[in-house]
């Protein structure tokens, strides 16, 4: 068995399907991101073998329980949920949603949680503007998607090309820089050309000037430039 955090890594991109919730009148459609139970399952028997994992499902398949099984406390632990039943095979419907809200519980696919409101303009011949349905010209299951998460396993950015090679949404979220460390501000200090430099990166660096490395490292390079006067 894998550690169990691997559970929470984000799902490839194969992995989501995407569906049309809604076209509205002014020819955008509203995109949704889902997973397959199929998914769960692949992800629950790579993590956690095929024989440590189980699936129970209580009134009517409304309410899905998902174990796994601790071999260092010797007992099953437990996750579940409850689903909603689809529009067809509302039984089949209802066990797979509740299996896969209960998984989500586990972490698997939490992450679309994250995703962004997808709301896609369509061409003319891709939706009916009487009915404000997509016509068969509209064929998002040929569309090439791309994602990308920072390693807190947080999407990132988020893309789309048609099936004519045309990009037909984007999404990217702006990563902070990281916070300088001391040892980063002392290697700026060492690289300061003239003292000018010098006082401006130590001004820069106030929340290190009660850092004795830091405070060293600037009167080092201040009598390197100014050969000890």
């Amino acid at each position: 068995m894998k550690p169990i955090e691997e559970l929470n890594k984000p799902l490839a991109i194969e992995d989501i399907e995407f569906r049309v919730q809604s076209v509205n009148k002014g020819g955008y459609a509203t995109i949704l991101a889902y997973k397959d139970a199929r998914v769960d399952m692949n992800r629950l028997d790579d993590v956690c073998g095929a024989l440590n994992w189980k699936r129970e499902h209580f009134d009517n398949n409304t309410r899905c329980r998902v174990s796994i099984y601790n071999s260092g406390i010797k007992e099953w632990v437990s996750k579940e949920d409850v689903g909603t039943p689809s529009n067809t095979e509302a039984q089949k419907g209802l066990a797979s949603d509740s299996f896969k809200r209960a998984c989500f519980n586990w972490g698997i696919g939490r992450e679309l949680y994250d995703y962004p409101a997808m709301s896609i303009k369509l061409n003319d011949k891709e939706f009916d503007k009487a009915t404000k349905k997509a016509t068969w010209d509209f064929k998002l299951k040929e569309w090439i998607w791309n994602s990308e998460f920072n390693t807190d396993g947080k999407l990132v950015k988020l893309s789309c090309v048609d099936n004519n090679g045309k990009e037909r949404f984007s999404f990217s979220v702006t990563q902070p820089k990281p916070k300088m460390t001391v040892e980063d501000a002392i290697k700026e200090i060492e690289k300061a050309a003239d003292v000018k430099m010098l006082l401006s990166i130590w001004s820069a660096g106030k929340v290190f000037q009660k850092d004795t490395k830091f405070v060293a490292a600037k009167d080092k390079r201040k009598n390197e430039l100014t050969d000890g006067k």
